[in-house]
C-alpha cells in the first residue's frame, strides 16, 4: 500500500541524489507510515547551491521513500507554462497510490485533489496556512494571485471528506469543511523542563533599569510578510523618545539588505543584529539567551517559532494574524493596520518585571498543550479513520 503526499515544497537535492528539507523532514514524513507502508512525495525539488550549507537542512532518511519531482508551478509563469506537464506527472503518481495526503495551500496540492477525486482515490487535506494572507501581503503579483488561491483552497477544503487543521479556530473558520476534521498542530514539542522555566524567572528577576532587553524573531529575513520591519520601525520610534535599551536579534536565512535599509532609515542599525541561519538545536540555546520573542508576521498557520519560544518561558507578543491570537493574550497582540507601530511601542514599554514574570508563567503553561505525544496520538486516530475509507 502506498500513500502519496502532495505539496509545492520545495525539497533540496545534492549531487549524490540525497534529499533535504526544512519544514519537510523525517518527522513530517514518518506520520504517513501510519497510513501505508510506502510513502511517495509529489513536490518541487531544487538542487542545493554551493552557497547553501547542508548543516542548515534536514536530510530525509525515512524508508521506503520516493520523490516524484514536479515542475515549479508556484508562480503565475509556472502555472501557465508548466501546468500541463505537472498534471501528467501527478496523475501518474495518484494512479500508482492507494491514498493521497494533500497539504494546502499549494498548486501541486490542488492538482493532487482533482486527480484523487477523478480516479476515486481516498484523500485527506492538511490545512496549514491562509493563502489569502500569504499572497496578499507578499507583493503586487501576490495580490493578483491571492483571490484565485483563496477560492481554490476554500472550495477544495469545503468538499474534503477528511481535513487536518493546524490551528484551533482560525483556519477552521476561514476555510470550513463539510467533512470530518481535527486540529493537530504541525508544531509538537518533546521535552518540558521546569528548570528552563525557573532559569527564565531568575533571568527576569536579575534585570534592572540599565539592562539591555533583547527581542528575537526566527524567520527568513528576505520574506517581507514575516514582518520584522515593523519591530525595527518601532525601535526607531522608541529611539526618538530616548528609549534605546532594546536590541532586536534576527535568526533566519536570506538576503538581509532590505531589513538593513529599514534599520538605517530609522537610525537603529546598531540595535539590529542578524544571525543568519542557525541549526534547530542552536535556536533553542539562543531562545534561552533573549528576553522577549516577537512574531510580527502577516501570514501564518500556527507559528512554530512562537510556541518554541513559549516553551522556554519567554514573554512574547505578535501580530493579529492566523493562529497567533490563539496563543497569546489580546494585550500582547498588535493589529495589521497603520496603528501597528504605536501598538508595538506600547507593548514593549509595558514589559516591566512583573508583567514579564506573569507572561513567562502563562506562556510556559500554554506551550505544554503542544506535547508531541498528545498531538501525534490525535493525528494517528484521525489517520486510522481515514485509512478505513479505502474500499
Amino acid at each position: 500500500m502506498e500513500v502519496l503526499f502532495c505539496h509545492d515544497g520545495p525539497l533540496r537535492k545534492d549531487e549524490q541524489g540525497n534529499y533535504y528539507g526544512t519544514a519537510h523532514n523525517d518527522d513530517t514524513f514518518k506520520r504517513y507510515y501510519n497510513i501505508a507502508d510506502n510513502v511517495s512525495v509529489a513536490i518541487r525539488v531544487n538542487d542545493i547551491s554551493k552557497s547553501e550549507a547542508k548543516k542548515d537542512l534536514s536530510k530525509i532518511t525515512v524508508s521506503p521513500f520516493e520523490v516524484v519531482e514536479c515542475p515549479n508551478v508556484s508562480s503565475l509563469k509556472g502555472i501557465l507554462i508548466k501546468r500541463k506537464k505537472t498534471r501528467e506527472i501527478i496523475k501518474e503518481a495518484v494512479l500508482n497510490s492507494d491514498y493521497v495526503v494533500v497539504r494546502l495551500p499549494s498548486v501541486i496540492g490542488f492538482i493532487g485533489i482533482d486527480f484523487a477525486k477523478k480516479l476515486n482515490k481516498p484523500y485527506l487535506v492538511e490545512m496549514v496556512a491562509c493563502p489569502w494572507d500569504a499572497f496578499w501581503n507578499h507583493s503586487w503579483k501576490g495580490k493578483v494571485v491571492a483571490p484565485f488561491m483563496y477560492f481554490a483552497t476554500k472550495k477544495r477544503v469545503k468538499n474534503a471528506r477528511y481535513t487536518v487543521y493546524v490551528t484551533n479556530n482560525f483556519l477552521q473558520n476561514r476555510y470550513p469543511t463539510k467533512g470530518e476534521y481535527v486540529n493537530c498542530s504541525n508544531v509538537s514539542l518533546n521535552n518540558f523542563d521546569d528548570s528552563v522555566y525557573y532559569n527564565r524567572i531568575n533571568k527576569i528577576k536579575n534585570l534592572n533599569d540599565e539592562s539591555k532587553i533583547i527581542i528575537g524573531t526566527t524567520a527568513a529575513v528576505n520574506v517581507r510578510y514575516k514582518g520584522q520591519k515593523y519591530i525595527i520601525e518601532a525601535l526607531g520610534e522608541l529611539k526618538k523618545s530616548g528609549i534605546q535599551n532594546f536590541e532586536y536579534q534576527l535568526v533566519g536565512g536570506g538576503d538581509q539588505s532590505y531589513l538593513k535599509s529599514i534599520a538605517e532609515k530609522h537610525n537603529v542599525l546598531e540595535q539590529v543584529k542578524f544571525f543568519g541561519s542557525m541549526p534547530h538545536s542552536k535556536v533553542f540555546d539562543w531562545l534561552e539567551r533573549i528576553d522577549i520573542y516577537a512574531q510580527p508576521s502577516r501570514q501564518e498557520g500556527l507559528p512554530r517559532g512562537l510556541i518554541e519560544a513559549m516553551s522556554k518561558g519567554l514573554p512574547a507578543f505578535g501580530a493579529n494574524t492566523a493562529g497567533i491570537p490563539e496563543l497569546l493574550n489580546e494585550d500582547f497582540i498588535f493589529s495589521n493596520t497603520k496603528r501597528n507601530i504605536k501598538e508595538i511601542c506600547d507593548i514593549l514599554i509595558s514589559f516591566d518585571k512583573n508583567l514579564m514574570l506573569y507572561q513567562a508563567e502563562i506562556n510556559f503553561e500554554e506551550s505544554k498543550k503542544y506535547n508531541k505525544e498528545t498531538i501525534e496520538e490525535r493525528r494517528r486516530k484521525f489517520f486510522s479513520k481515514f485509512k478505513e475509507t479505502k474500499s
